[in-house]
């Protein structure tokens, strides 16, 4: 089996790889600089722009699915132009995919595309499943809306659409944790705002098999990549600071001050989605890390 993924260097496009190559899987993947293209036999590079709709296309070559992950990070301060390149980064990536498939010849006949529990509103008493449709209008709501929009065009090239919504993703590589835990590190960890916030969370060992299970069994549709049992935040910055064993003392640190700091992107520590995983585990898909203290404890005392 060969698979093409986009965003292969990323926190977890990496995951990925690593276990396309324990099952014997070749991976082809997209990169937009020619320094990072590497020609192994089971992992081969290709160059491509978005941005000019240019792309490699022998990097469609025997391949049967497509593991599409690429997007600019959310986690830099959304000025409005940053603001224009999260949304460009996905549509226009997404575009180029589709166009380079029409007309021609291929075999690629999954399309397994990253999502974001974004898209869900903003709340402390609703619990969100796959069938949720009333989005409301916020920036990454929006962004998360256009992008699965845009990637069911595949469905018109008779190639089957699988969505991943990825919730708070748990890793000691990278992203949210590596943050929450520095300042707990030394004695300075806080929960943020009233703390009561729902932080639907999943640790990255089990996000890239989920993102295997859906290719392995050729499942179609939309699935929420969240653990079983979400948390708050005052849970969550508890439990990394038990897990670190590091003394938590200091007061909720207020939303107009992390507004100040981070501007826009000061909602992402704020907003609330308590997001529902049985649509994936009814499928047979088995979580290895249920519940926040043994995700952390593996992460954090590994």
């Amino acid at each position: 089996m060969r698979v093409l993924i986009t965003g292969a260097t990323g926190l977890i496009g990496q995951d990925i790889v690593r276990r396309c190559h324990e099952k014997g899987i070749e991976v082809h993947y997209l990169t937009t600089r020619t320094s990072q293209i590497q020609t192994d036999d089971t992992y081969k590079g290709f160059h491509w722009d978005p941005y000019r709709q240019e792309i490699d296309s022998r990097c469609f070559d025997g391949v049967d699915a497509i593991i599409h992950l690429a997007g600019a990070s959310i986690s830099k301060r959304w000025t409005p132009e940053y603001k224009k390149a999260i949304l460009s980064s996905r549509l226009e990536s997404t575009k180029l995919l589709i166009n380079a498939l029409k007309g021609e010849s291929h075999t690629v006949k999954q399309v397994i595309s990253a999502s974001a529990i974004g898209i869900y509103p903003d709340s402390l008493v609703q619990y969100y499943d796959e069938a949720f449709s009333d989005f409301e209008d916020s920036f990454l709501s929006h962004v998360v809306q256009q992008w699965e929009k845009a990637v069911d065009g595949f469905t018109k090239l008779n190639i089957q659409v699988s969505k991943v919504r990825i919730g708070l993703v748990l890793s000691t590589n990278g992203g949210a944790l590596t943050e929450l835990a520095r300042p707990v590190k030394f004695g300075l960890g806080a929960a943020f705002g009233s703390g009561k916030q729902w932080q639907s969370w999943i640790h990255i060992n089990d996000l890239s098999r989920l993102f295997m299970y859906v290719l392995d069994h050729t499942l179609a549709g939309t699935y929420n990549a969240v653990a079983p049992n979400p948390v708050t935040n005052k849970e969550l910055v508890r439990a990394i600071a038990h897990t670190m064993r590091r003394p938590l003392f200091l007061p909720n640190i207020p939303k107009f001050f992390m507004k100040m700091l981070l501007g826009e992107m000061h909602i992402l520590l704020f907003e609330s989605q308590r997001v529902s995983s049985k649509k994936i585990e009814d499928k047979g898909f088995l979580f290895k890390f249920n519940s926040i203290k043994p995700a952390l404890k593996d992460l954090l005392r590994s």
